[in-house]
């Protein structure tokens, strides 16, 4: 483990923080979270076309920066922090990955350089009403005729599900169960059959959708019914950039309350002098430093393939977890009565702790994978 950013490392945080300050102040968030789509195409474009930040983890063959994991976590924290109202997450990180992980080498050819180019948005379509992350609890169906395959079934809570281009869905084909006969198809969001709709969610500045599909026409990605491992290994690798989105949202929101408290004066003195705030935030200052130690390992063991990475990825999406959203109640009490009004822009960043809490598994659910994993040696599947 590195733990320290290379000197590049650095100056590309330092340009991307630069970036974003000026392309997505809160006024803008505001704005685009009003919106249905949540996010502006011509916005989108001019991010890929100045920075080219889908391609950072992709390989050079297809288009891509050729970097890895350990610099798409530096962008997704700066992302984080900046509380970009963009689908990168869902596109850049979900159905990118995925691809990279199921599919094969032409299909990788023709369908990543319009993700990486940011000309094609794509979602990952996984979870189903009732929530579930596991790949074992996908229900919707994949029939097999005339060597063409149609997929039924309903899809839920899909991050930009309602905008994508491109639907990357995790089917199953007749009579299987649990991690077997699950396979990865690419459907064209215009497809016959498919109908979808925005749902009404906590957190404006994340778009989720419902989709449902009757009886459309899809590619096969990847070999038929060996899905599991190459979802199980995105899943992984998500949950770790993630934490890494994350702690860029706590620690913003820490140097705001810190702003704020050397600002507010009561009793002729500013409140951070007082003993008890110094104590929260000190505390707010070590759990965010440990919540980001987490999450700059896990970005490393993915990175370094480490055969334990889906368990530190756990350990570091429930830190992360816990961190981002006391932050975020810290940081409005710390406000004090302006902090509970929705004019302070605590509330965005608070709203986006609570739904990352839940994405991809909450605390207490990785608590348990973490066991689950080092119990099987911490491996996923290939």
């Amino acid at each position: 483990m590195q733990y320290s950013f290379t000197t590049e490392q650095n100056e590309f945080r330092g340009v991307l923080r630069r970036f974003f300050e000026q392309s997505s102040p809160p006024p803008v968030v505001r704005q685009l979270m009003e919106t249905e789509a949540g996010w502006d195409r011509t916005r989108w474009r001019d991010l890929n076309a100045q920075l080219g930040l889908c391609g950072v983890h992709v390989p050079e063959a297809y288009g891509g920066m050729g970097f890895g994991f350990v610099e798409l976590g530096i962008v997704l924290e700066e992302m984080g922090r900046a509380l970009l109202c963009a689908p990168f997450f869902s596109s850049a990180v979900l159905a990118t990955t995925a691809i990279l992980n199921g599919a094969d080498e032409a299909q990788k050819a023709s369908l990543l350089p319009g993700l990486v180019s940011g000309e094609t948005v794509a979602a990952l379509a996984i979870t189903e009403p009732d929530g579930k992350w596991e790949p074992g609890a996908i229900a919707t169906t994949a029939q097999q005729a005339d060597g063409r395959y149609q997929l039924s079934g309903v899809k839920s809570f899909v991050i930009d599900g309602h905008t994508a281009d491109l639907l990357i869905v995790l089917a199953r084909l007749p009579d299987s169960k649990g991690d077997e006969g699950l396979s990865l198809f690419a459907v064209r969001s215009d497809a016959d059959g498919v109908k979808r709709k925005a749902l009404q969610t906590l957190d404006p500045t994340r778009k989720l959708a419902r989709i449902e599909f009757d009886g459309v026409e899809a590619e096969l990605l990847g070999k038929s019914g060996e899905a599991a491992g190459p979802i199980a290994r995105t899943l992984a690798q998500a949950v770790a950039m993630l934490a890494n989105e994350m702690v860029g949202g706590a620690e913003r929101l820490r140097e705001s309350a810190l702003d704020y408290a050397n600002l507010r004066v009561q009793f002729g003195r500013p409140v951070s002098s007082f003993q008890a705030m110094k104590h929260k935030q000190a505390d707010m200052l070590v759990d965010l430093e440990l919540a980001k130690s987490a999450a700059y390992q896990a970005a490393q063991a993915v990175a370094d393939d480490e055969p334990d990475f889906p368990a530190i990825a756990s350990l570091a999406k429930a830190s992360a977890s816990d961190t981002y959203l006391q932050t975020a109640v810290h940081t409005i009490q710390i406000h004090g009565g302006i902090g509970f009004t929705w004019e302070n822009d605590t509330h965005l960043w608070f709203k986006r702790a609570k739904s990352s809490e839940v994405l991809l598994g909450d605390a207490v659910w990785h608590r348990d994978a973490l066991v689950r994993a080092w119990a099987d040696g911490g491996r996923v599947g290939q």
